[in-house]
């Protein structure tokens, strides 16, 4: 009878990986994190010293096969993050009463000034896409927008660091682990003239990531800095709702050109929208506009416009905080049956009134000098 496939079963194959830069199998030296198990479906994360980052995709790869070689393994999923998994040591206690001068020359090392976010190579302008809170429709104005770009010449590149719900595989229709030709440099891919990077490409679709924040910072600094971007008139940037250690960490680390926040107009959402707003300007990340999704829907029957979540809510925060407002796009059956079908509505009906917004969108942020 062959063994059950279960967590006890993986992280005895993987107890037989052994790294040789420690001399310790990964599962004894703790670098195995967030193991799962569902069905035949197995995924975890092997994490790593940053700056042995690139050697160790051998590592990977064997933790990868030991794995696949159990019964019932039907798919297996390694991503490799470079944090250390020791802590810190302790500090020693403070010194009590008053510290007696010997005479001796300070050698105290002085606090370094905080440093300032890197521009990426090859990349000319960074923008990130953002909502207040989720089911907005943030990813559909992303990937509509990153196709409407490509068509109008720009050299356009989309990373989705929705890490938790990462949608751009499908609205974009690509597919396939990314490669690795020298186990430091990630091969990103391409379609609709779009260069594509997404966590979601790395695990299965209906795969959830069970990760802490330290985790999902090394791999939205791995998809910054290890993927081969080439050269990029601007790289849109998916980012998860809210205002958290993505967006924190994107603004901190990277040079943003701007931010779009995506909104829609009932008051709930912009509530949400005006803390994102806030966060960005916190963090001195220019605004560079407000757009308000599912604006409104024609009727079939009638022909009557419908505003299902209220109308100029976001315009009117727009004027309110001295921001552009870049446009309604409105609830329409196309955008949505589009992006679940893989290519965006600018792709399947370019000169539909549907797909109008997003060319209005991408128009304004080329005028607006964000994208040359």
């Amino acid at each position: 009878m062959a063994d059950v496939l279960d967590e006890d079963s993986v992280r005895a194959a993987l107890s037989r990986v052994v790294d040789p830069a420690r001399g310790l199998d990964i599962v004894s030296s703790d670098q195995v994190r967030s193991l799962s198990v569902s069905g035949g479906k197995v995924s975890f994360v092997l994490e790593v010293d940053p700056a042995r980052g690139g050697a160790m995709e051998p590592l990977r790869a064997a933790a990868e096969e030991a794995v696949r070689a159990l019964d019932g393994v039907q798919s297996v999923s390694a991503i490799m993050t470079a944090h250390s998994a020791t802590g810190q040591a302790p500090k020693a206690p403070a010194a009590k009463g008053p510290v007696p001068d010997l005479g001796l020359k300070d050698f105290t090392p002085k606090p370094k000034a905080p440093q300032k976010p890197s521009k990426l190579p090859g990349v000319r302008h960074v923008i990130a896409i953002a909502s207040g809170k989720g089911g907005v429709g943030k990813s559909t104005v992303s990937a509509n927008l990153a196709v409407a770009l490509a068509a109008r010449g720009v050299k356009v590149g989309l990373l989705d660091a929705d890490v938790y719900g990462p949608s751009q595989p499908r609205m974009l229709g690509v597919s396939g682990r990314p490669s690795s030709p020298d186990g430091q440099t990630i091969l990103p891919l391409r379609n609709h003239g779009v260069t594509v990077m997404s966590l979601g490409l790395m695990v299965e679709e209906d795969e959830a990531l069970v990760w802490r924040g330290p985790m999902l910072m090394g791999a939205l600094q791995q998809m910054l800095g290890q993927v081969q971007w080439g050269s990029l008139d601007v790289l849109l940037v998916d980012l998860p709702p809210g205002t958290g250690d993505v967006q924190m960490t994107l603004c901190q680390k990277t040079e943003v050109a701007g931010a779009v926040v995506v909104s829609t107009p009932q008051d709930i959402a912009l509530l949400d929208a005006k803390k994102g707003i806030d966060m960005f300007r916190r963090m001195e990340t220019p605004i560079l506009g407000i757009v308000e999704n599912m604006a409104a829907f024609v009727c079939d029957g009638c022909g009557k416009v419908h505003h299902p979540f209220g109308h100029g809510g976001a315009r009117a925060e727009a004027d309110r905080i001295g921001v552009p407002f870049l446009g309604e796009v409105p609830l329409h059956l196309g955008i949505r049956v589009a992006g679940d079908g893989g290519a965006p509505i600018v792709a399947v009906n370019p000169d539909g009134e549907d797909a109008e917004p997003f060319w209005t969108l991408a128009d304004r942020l080329i005028e607006a000098g964000v994208t040359a």
